[in-house]
């Protein structure tokens, strides 16, 4: 019978790209691949649940890190910047995980017919072992990839199923904090998704106060608290992320990239680069080329 490793590394070796990140025809559900052990990746999370089948991989939050494996999941139900970095692949044994992208509006419909009560855990980054239901879910979410006649039919119901196996499990106090109707967390959500859109241009903080429906005080204050960053902060790392992956992908310049995430001053650019990423632009480009070469 086919397990959840065996989908998941199928469907990996077949669809994978250069980054190992294989998407599926269900939206929000994807896997990952990878031979080596990796360099750290910076990133802006979306709330997301993801579920590790061989390797092993670590996540930092601030000052906290997580480290997981093989049966353990990772849950991150808020837009948090994050380093993360595979820790254990091999040609051998590569790393393997499946994520898929969290719906609130799932969550908070469940919750409701559920009579989901009691606090919401805080932490935007966790990790517990998977779930057998979860992993149960998961697979025969895998499996409908193989038939894909009938998506249209079961794609949405397996896909909510999964949520309420979260939900009911060891994920689920953490996982509320994602359903509460017209909570902070959804309302700060709302103001992240115009700065996810419209990074590249100023947005004044009375904007996306708007957006949330708060006061810009107010704002401030909880959004530094869901995310552990201000929105300038935020919005600054959505640039530096982009235009990194600009020079990467595309071969763009320094200066570029600079101009096209929205930058008005390449040295500021270059200076705000390091900081974040540990080398200015040009030797983090050549690092990465060496290492591609040292890899080959």
């Amino acid at each position: 019978m086919t397990t959840l490793f065996d989908a998941v590394r199928r469907h990996a070796e077949a669809h994978a790209d250069t980054d190992g990140v294989a998407a599926t025809a269900i939206p929000g559900l994807g896997t990952v691949r990878a031979t080596a052990a990796s360099d750290l990746v910076h990133a802006i999370s979306r709330p997301l649940i993801c579920l590790v089948v061989q390797g092993g991989k670590q996540v930092s939050m601030g000052s906290r890190t997580f480290a997981f494996a093989a049966g353990d999941s990772l849950l991150i139900t808020a837009d948090v910047p994050i380093v993360s970095q595979i820790t254990r692949a091999s040609v051998a044994a590569p790393y393997l995980s499946l994520v898929l992208e969290l719906d609130p509006v799932v969550i908070a419909d469940l919750m409701v017919e559920m009579k989901a009560v009691g606090l919401a855990d805080p932490s935007p980054v966790r990790v517990e072992p998977t779930d057998s239901e979860v992993a149960d879910a998961a697979l025969r979410l895998m499996r409908l990839l193989d038939r894909p006649e009938s998506l249209p039919v079961l794609q949405a119901q397996l896909t909510r199923e999964m949520h309420y196996w979260l939900l009911a499990g060891r994920h689920g106090p953490a996982l509320r904090r994602l359903g509460w109707p017209d909570s902070v967390g959804q309302r700060i959500a709302r103001a992240v998704a115009v700065l996810r859109a419209d990074f590249a241009r100023p947005l004044p903080v009375e904007r996306l106060a708007g957006v949330a429906g708060m006061s810009p005080s107010t704002f401030h204050h909880h959004f530094r608290a869901v995310t552990s960053l201000s929105p300038l902060q935020f919005q600054k790392q959505l640039r530096l992320i982009e235009a990194r992956r600009l020079m990467l992908a595309q071969g763009a310049t320094a200066s570029q990239a600079a101009f096209a995430v929205g930058y008005e001053s390449v040295p500021q650019f270059t200076r705000e680069y390091g900081r974040m990423f540990g080398l200015p632009p040009v030797r983090d480009m050549k690092a990465v080329r060496d290492r591609a070469r040292t890899a080959a």
